[in-house]
């Protein structure tokens, strides 16, 4: 039996357009870490089970390992926002497709935030920047074709002084 009559017999699975990539992206986009999680410095999986309709709709979702503190809820609000691709068969079956996923809910790090450097005296200037930009000497030329390339392009050395 070849590939093209095999393919044609079985019921195809919904895709999620763009792969596993845009999968875990638009999770780790739509997730937002729950308040009560967060005072309670709550991290791990939440692993849900979902149904998809033969539209690639998600129709209803199930928490199979909790965590709890808004995680679970979370988790389900992101599941039902997937649209899968149903790709087309021979057959116009209306099928529903069971499938499990496990988000990672990890608390975000801050951001650190550096102070304003502040003049110690009210009437100081602010530092005055320049910069001097000469060009660099070419090298002598070379036998390899990507070293002569290299040497024809122009470079520049920039000196930068804060006073």
């Amino acid at each position: 039996m070849d590939k093209t009559s095999r393919d044609k017999r079985f019921i195809r699975k919904p895709i999620y357009p763009g792969g596993q990539k845009a999968y875990k992206a638009f999770i780790m986009q739509q997730l937002k870490y729950p308040q009560e999680a967060l005072d309670q410095q709550v991290e791990g999986f939440v692993q849900l089970k979902y149904d998809i309709n033969h539209l690639g709709k998600v129709i209803s979702a199930k928490v199979i390992s909790s965590l709890g503190h808004g995680c679970d809820e979370e988790a389900i609000r992101i599941v039902k926002l997937l649209e899968f691709e149903i790709p087309k068969g021979p057959r116009k079956l209306k099928v529903t497709f069971h499938k499990t996923v496990r988000i990672h809910f990890k608390i975000p790090k801050k951001p650190i935030q550096s102070a304003p450097i502040e003049n110690s005296t009210p009437a100081a200037k602010e530092p005055i920047v320049s910069y001097h930009i000469t060009p660099s000497k070419p090298k002598a030329p070379h036998t390899d074709h990507k070293k002569i390339k290299e040497s024809e392009e122009k470079k520049y050395n920039y000196t930068i002084t804060i006073s």
